[in-house]
């Protein structure tokens, strides 16, 4: 299969004639790029981009293409969410709840594409006060159902002898000091980048800033083993493998459910679960979460 499509090639696939092809590439935004004078249109983004913009799914399919009693959650991954799972899975015998460990961003794709149940996330938006609704309504044809999770502490995880010395952010840039980093489309790294900004640092200049972790607690242990410096991290990882921590901000972790599937037995037991006492034991011996406004919703509003 061709990985690039012509002008011509676009138009017959998506049934219309070729002028109009520049209109909904000026218009639109259909992917596109132009090579040697000539518009190439890469295949597995134009069939995205007609995905992004299709409307009135069929209600049918949306409910019977996922497993009855399978509950599928996908994105951000959490030390507190892990064992969350753990616990639906003892406690609901006749339901399984699995996760895909795909980055908040990866967590919104899988609900747009109907690939999971929950999508989990927590991107800062640009006004540095609200989470997930900006990069829900660009991946998503319609606003989710958004529920808390937790909130829950960011910042920078420290090997525990900080032989180094980092006591600031900013000390990241010192010399000498190697960082692991936390892949595109995770909140983490999205905070990140935005605090290098802030610092006035060059991330190319950081040894080990293209070094990518998909897990806070590998990230935690490959800092334990010596194999890093410093990365960024959540504190609960911090009081799990008793590392030293700079603390960045506190963040709100949401769950995010289409609102045609909210109300699935499957999606309410879960959602249940973070009001019993069971879950709110999970966090005593991790530092680092707050669950006050745990299974909260917060959109819509009351």
């Amino acid at each position: 299969m061709k990985k690039f499509l012509s002008t011509k090639e676009v138009a017959q696939f998506i049934g219309i004639n070729e002028k109009m092809v520049y209109t909904l590439v000026a218009e639109k935004g259909l992917p596109a790029t132009k090579v040697t004078g000539k518009w190439l249109f890469p295949r597995h983004l134009v069939e995205q981009w007609i995905e992004t913009n299709t409307i009135n799914y069929p209600e049918a399919v949306l409910q019977e293409s996922l497993p009855s009693g399978l509950l599928i959650i996908a994105g951000s991954n959490d030390l507190l969410l892990e064992r969350s799972i753990t616990l639906f899975n003892s406690l609901h015998t006749d339901h399984m709840a699995v996760f895909g460990n795909l980055g908040s961003m990866g967590g919104l794709r899988a609900l747009r594409r109907n690939q999971c149940h929950i999508a989990s996330s927590h991107l800062l938006q640009d006004n540095e006060n609200e989470y997930n609704f900006e990069f829900a309504n660009q991946e998503l044809d319609r606003a989710p159902v958004v529920v808390n999770f937790c909130r829950r502490e960011q910042g920078i995880l420290i090997h525990p002898d900080n032989s180094k010395s980092l006591h600031r952010f900013e000390d990241l840039a010192s010399p000498g000091i190697r960082i692991l980093n936390r892949p595109l489309g995770t909140g983490t790294r999205l905070l990140f980048d935005r605090e290098l900004k802030k610092a006035g640092i060059n991330p190319e200049q950081l040894d080990g800033y293209r070094t990518e972790i998909h897990r806070h607690l590998d990230v935690g242990l490959e800092i334990l083993a010596g194999r890093a410096d410093a990365g960024p991290g959540i504190r609960p990882v911090a009081a799990l493998l008793n590392l030293h921590f700079i603390p960045i901000r506190w963040e709100r972790y949401d769950l995010l459910v289409s609102k045609e599937r909210f109300f699935d037995k499957t999606i309410q037991l879960f959602m249940g679960l973070l009001h019993e006492p069971e879950f709110l034991k999970l966090s005593d011996t991790l530092d680092g979460y707050d669950l006050k406004t745990s299974g909260r919703m917060v959109f819509p509003k009351d």
